[in-house]
């Protein structure tokens, strides 16, 4: 059974998908972006601010679907400079500091709006 997950909290999606999915047992939340959601716009400031709120987006929706960070066994982190690895790793890593969860990280070429970062994630009850 699949089961659609918005929160208000959370930036809508920008596009023909959901902010997550669930399907048995599994949460599948796409892609966020560092958008404020009082503002619509990305958070101001550099790598950092926007790691936190893209962290902060993924915090909104596992709330929404009643799970938490605790629950994230992947996370796929899309940077637009690599140079920017050792502070999103920083910040990530307030969020999971024990019981880490998978993760992949790569530079691309671009990102939608011309984000520095976002950040997709898996979660399991």
């Amino acid at each position: 059974m699949k089961r659609i997950i918005n929160s208000e909290k959370a930036p809508k999606a920008i596009g023909p998908y959901s902010q997550a999915v669930e399907a048995n047992g599994t949460l599948y939340i796409s892609g966020q972006l560092p958008v404020d959601v009082a503002t619509g716009k990305f958070v101001e400031g550099g790598i950092k601010e926007q790691t936190q709120q893209a962290m902060k987006n993924i915090g909104f929706i596992l709330e929404e679907a009643g799970y938490s960070y605790k629950d994230v066994v992947k996370s796929t982190c899309l940077l637009s400079d690599i140079s920017n690895f050792a502070i999103m790793n920083e910040v990530y890593g307030e969020y999971y500091r024990e019981d880490c969860p998978a993760r992949a990280a790569f530079a691309v070429k671009d990102l939608p709006l011309g984000a520095l970062i976002e950040i997709e994630t898996i979660a399991v009850k």
